[in-house]
């Protein structure tokens, strides 16, 4: 069993920062991408920022330049820097991984149960 236990989300005025922190942790042999996804109410769930575990980092469009990805591959981690929000970057934030459970098995997607960020104008 895997499990991505986030935390960090919260209630924040425009213009505010917050600091997104996932641990993932159980039956995984390799860690490859991790990231977040974010999903509104009435929306689809959307891609926030991904990075590969050699450091590689890729963005929303509507994020870059405020939001920076990072993570700890000896701690299995991955945090997002977010500053100068907007209303509109209120959603639930999930956590992603995508992993091998073990030698030679397929690669899975996972994502976290998500945290919630609102931004208030």
């Amino acid at each position: 069993q895997v499990q991505l236990v986030e935390s960090g989300g919260g209630l924040v005025q425009a213009g505010g920062s917050l600091r997104l922190s996932c641990a993932a942790s159980g039956s995984i042999f390799r860690l490859n991408d991790m990231g977040w996804y974010r999903q509104a109410p009435g929306k689809e769930r959307e891609l926030v920022a991904t990075i590969t575990s050699g450091g590689f980092a890729n963005y929303a469009d509507s994020v870059k330049g405020r939001f920076t990805i990072s993570r700890d591959n000896a701690k299995n981690t991955v945090h997002s820097s977010m500053n100068s929000l907007k209303p509109e970057d209120t959603a639930v934030y999930h956590c992603y991984a995508n992993f091998y459970r073990t030698f030679g098995s397929r690669l899975n997607d996972y994502w976290g149960q998500g945290t919630q960020v609102t931004v208030s104008s």
